[in-house]
């Protein structure tokens, strides 16, 4: 049985990451796949692998992420902050170095919901003088 040292969780727009960080050779697995498998362009690699890279802690742990809901890209957002709030546990010194690339902070923008009358969240019904 691996006991996880810290578990983080992660949120962007509809997404939510559930992360589990073990002590391991610096493997990431997500929703069961490897991560260059799960995720499908090389910036979306990056992005979940940037507070690896600040902290420098990539090699030390197993990292197991859970993530459900949204596209890819808010996916790969979820799990950079999940990985970022896991990693604040295990090493409070690493917080600085995170909080000033921004990681720990929850991006708060979601989609604008439809109103009624329109035909999206800003987009209005073509107006017909005649």
């Amino acid at each position: 049985m691996v006991k996880n040292i810290a578990i983080g969780t992660g949120r962007r727009k509809t997404a939510s990451a559930r992360v589990f960080v073990r002590d391991g050779s610096g493997k990431i697995v997500v929703n069961g796949k490897d991560l260059k498998d799960y995720f499908v362009t090389e910036e979306q690699i990056k992005v979940v692998q940037q507070p690896l890279l600040v902290t420098s802690m990539g090699a030390k742990y197993d990292i197991l992420i859970n993530v459900e809901g949204g596209g890819l890209n808010g996916q790969a957002a979820a799990c950079l902050h999940g990985i970022s709030r896991a990693l604040v546990q295990i090493d409070p010194d690493a917080r600085t170095s995170l909080k000033a690339n921004g990681y720990l902070t929850r991006d708060s923008r979601m989609v604008e919901r439809k109103k009624y009358g329109q035909k999206g969240a800003r987009r209005r019904f073509q107006f017909s003088k005649r």
